[in-house]
C-alpha cells in the first residue's frame, strides 16, 4: 500500500468520522426536551393521593413520548406534602425553573393558595386536579389565582349539596352532625353542607358542629359532642389520614351513625388505615379510571406496574392538555398559559374540556362512593 493511497483513507476516514459525529449530534438535536411539574403531597400523611396522581401525569407523559418521537418530555415532581407551609418553601424554586413550562397541580386547596404568588410571578400555567376551593377562582378573593390557575375539577359550592345529599341518603330523620379540620379546604366545604342541608328532605343539623386541628389524634371531645346531639349521621370534611383516625375512635365509642366525607377522604387509603371502621362509609369524588373502562385501567396496570387511584382521569387530562400545547409549538409559559386559557378538547372517557374564564372547568360534578368489602364502590352521579 503506497503512501498516497493511505492518505487518502485517512482522509476519507477522518470525513466518514466527522459526518457520524454531525449526523449523531443532529439527531441528538432533533429530540426535543421539554418539562412540566406535578406538585401535591409525594410525602407524608396524604402522600396516597399525590402519588395517584403524579403516576397518572407519568402515565400521560409516557404514552407522548411513545408516539412523538421528536419529542422527550420531563416530569419534575414537586412536594408539597399537601402542607401550605412546604408548598411556600418549595414553591419559589419551581416557579423560577424556567425550563418548566407547565404544572399540574397543586394538589390541595390551602398549598395551592401558598404557592399562587411565586407562580403568577414566573408566569406558571396551573391545572389542578383535585384543588376545589371555590376562592381561588372568585375575582374579589385573595385567593384568585388568576391568570395562572386552571382546573380540571369542579368546585365546592357543588361538591356540598352532594355531600349533603348522599351524606343523608335513606336516612330516617337524618340528625347530622359536620365538623371540618381548620384547613383551607374544609372550612369552606363544611359551609356549603351546611347550608345546603335545610334543602335536604327529612334531615337537619344538630349540635352546633366542631372545628378540630388537623394534627389531632384524640377525638373524644368531638365524640362526646355527637353523642350528645343525638346524630345519626357525621360528615367531615378534612383529609382522609385524619378521617381514618376518627372513625375507628367513632367504632369504638359504639357510634353507629352514617360516616359521610369529601373528596379529602376520597381515597383508597382511607380504607386501609381505618380498616372495618370505614366499612360503609360515604364519600364524595369523582370517577376513576377504572370507571372509563376495563381496558384503560388494564392499559394503565400494564404500563406502570400499579392499579390507577383517586384523581387519575383529571391528571391524566391536565398532563395531555399541557403535552398537546408542546405539540402544538406552544414551548414557552407565555405561550403555554395562552394555550390552557383557550383550550377546548376532549379528555378521558369523552369529557369535554374547557375552561371559564375565571380558571374553572366549565362542566363537571361529582359522583358517591360507598366503601364496601373495604374497597372504594362508585355509585353514580349524586344528582
Amino acid at each position: 500500500m503506497n503512501k498516497n493511497f493511505q492518505r487518502s483513507l485517512a482522509v476519507i476516514s477522518a470525513v466518514a468520522l466527522a459526518f457520524g459525529a454531525v449526523s449523531a449530534s443532529s439527531a441528538q438535536a432533533a429530540v426535543k426536551t421539554y418539562s412540566i411539574a406535578y406538585q401535591g403531597p409525594l410525602s407524608g400523611g396524604e402522600a396516597s393521593t399525590g402519588i395517584d396522581e403524579i403516576n397518572a401525569v407519568k402515565y400521560a407523559v409516557k404514552l407522548f413520548n411513545a408516539a412523538n418521537k421528536g419529542f422527550n418530555i420531563k416530569v419534575v415532581a414537586v412536594d408539597d406534602q399537601g402542607d401550605p407551609a412546604v408548598a411556600s418553601v418549595v414553591a419559589p424554586g419551581t416557579g423560577a425553573n424556567k425550563k418548566i413550562i407547565g404544572l399540574v397541580g397543586p394538589a390541595y386547596s390551602g398549598a395551592t393558595i401558598a404557592s399562587l404568588p411565586y407562580y403568577k410571578a414566573g408566569g406558571l400555567p396551573l391545572i389542578s386536579p383535585s384543588a376545589t376551593r371555590v376562592s381561588l377562582t372568585k375575582s374579589d378573593s385573595p385567593d384568585f389565582g388568576y391568570p395562572v390557575f386552571h382546573r380540571v375539577v369542579a368546585t365546592d359550592d357543588k361538591q356540598g349539596p352532594a355531600l349533603a345529599k348522599y351524606a343523608t341518603k335513606g336516612v330516617s330523620a337524618a340528625k347530622v352532625f359536620v365538623f371540618d379540620d381548620q384547613s383551607a379546604y374544609a372550612v369552606p366545604l363544611r359551609g356549603y353542607v351546611e347550608a345546603a342541608m335545610p334543602k335536604v328532605s327529612g334531615a337537619s343539623l344538630v349540635g352546633g358542629g366542631d372545628s378540630v386541628p388537623n394534627t389531632t389524634t384524640d377525638f373524644s371531645p368531638t365524640i362526646a359532642k355527637i353523642k350528645t346531639s343525638g346524630a345519626n349521621v357525621v360528615i367531615y370534611t378534612g383529609y382522609y389520614s385524619q378521617a381514618a383516625i376518627f372513625v375507628k375512635q367513632l367504632r369504638d365509642s359504639g357510634s353507629t351513625a352514617v360516616f359521610a366525607g369529601g373528596d379529602g377522604v376520597f381515597n383508597q387509603q382511607f380504607a386501609v388505615l381505618a380498616g372495618a371502621a370505614a366499612e360503609g362509609s360515604r364519600l364524595t369524588g369523582v370517577a376513576g379510571l377504572a370507571d372509563v373502562g376495563a381496558k384503560e385501567e388494564a392499559a394503565f396496570k400494564k404500563s406502570m406496574g400499579i392499579s390507577s387511584g383517586v384523581y387519575a382521569v383529571e391528571s391524566f387530562n391536565a398532563a395531555n392538555i399541557f403535552l398537546s400545547g408542546i405539540k402544538a409549538g406552544k414551548t414557552t409559559r407565555a405561550a403555554m398559559l395562552k394555550w390552557v386559557t383557550n383550550y377546548k378538547g376532549v379528555g378521558l372517557g369523552g369529557a369535554v374540556l374547557s375552561f371559564l374564564p375565571n380558571g374553572d372547568i366549565a362542566t363537571g360534578g361529582f359522583s358517591g362512593f360507598t366503601i364496601t368489602n373495604g374497597l372504594l364502590k362508585n355509585t353514580g352521579p349524586v344528582k
